[in-house]
């Protein structure tokens, strides 16, 4: 566009094929988008008040942490992560702790979903006292009865059956 203060109409260059065409697609594709957000108004006015999301993006409802389900009404709490704790002698275990609970017990989810940070700390600080050597002949089993005790004391509307580590692994 040109222009100049003595000059009261603007002069437009010329109108070529190519710039037809190009307003001609810009001129459809915002009339597409009018209509797509027209019928998505409707379908909404229109949508009973209790239907569910029609897509669910990312994982499905778990407030802060991970939760599979499994059978009978229990579900296996793996929110604690892959823990990598720093050992005596400069090695790292890497450790993924989970557990099941009752699917029923609500109050008891939001608990443990609170709980995660305490339950790395009692993990971290039961494990990072320990040289590798000592964690390579180690009763798997007094480990998880030990640190189910102190995860269960931590807690106050429920309690954790048994503890599953999932990776247990040292790194030097």
């Amino acid at each position: 566009m040109i222009y100049h203060k003595g000059v009261k109409a603007y002069q437009y260059p010329s109108k070529s094929q190519l710039s037809r065409l190009f307003y001609t697609v810009l001129l459809s594709l915002s009339g597409a988008l009018i209509a797509l957000l027209a019928l998505g108004t409707i379908y909404a006015v229109l949508r009973p008040s209790g239907a569910g999301p029609l897509f669910r993006l990312g994982g499905s409802g778990a407030a802060g942490g991970r939760e599979t389900t499994a059978r009978g009404g229990a579900r296996v709490y793996s929110g604690l992560g892959r823990l990598r704790i720093p050992l005596v002698n400069s090695s790292t275990l890497v450790l993924s702790i989970a557990f099941p609970y009752s699917a029923d017990d609500a109050a008891f989810a939001e608990e443990l979903n609170a709980k995660i940070d305490d339950f790395r700390a009692i993990a971290i600080s039961y494990f990072s006292g320990l040289p590798a050597e000592s964690l390579t002949r180690l009763d798997e089993d007094a480990v998880k009865r030990e640190l189910l005790r102190r995860f269960n004391e931590n807690l106050r509307l429920g309690r954790i059956p048994e503890l599953y580590f999932s990776d247990m692994m040292i790194i030097n």
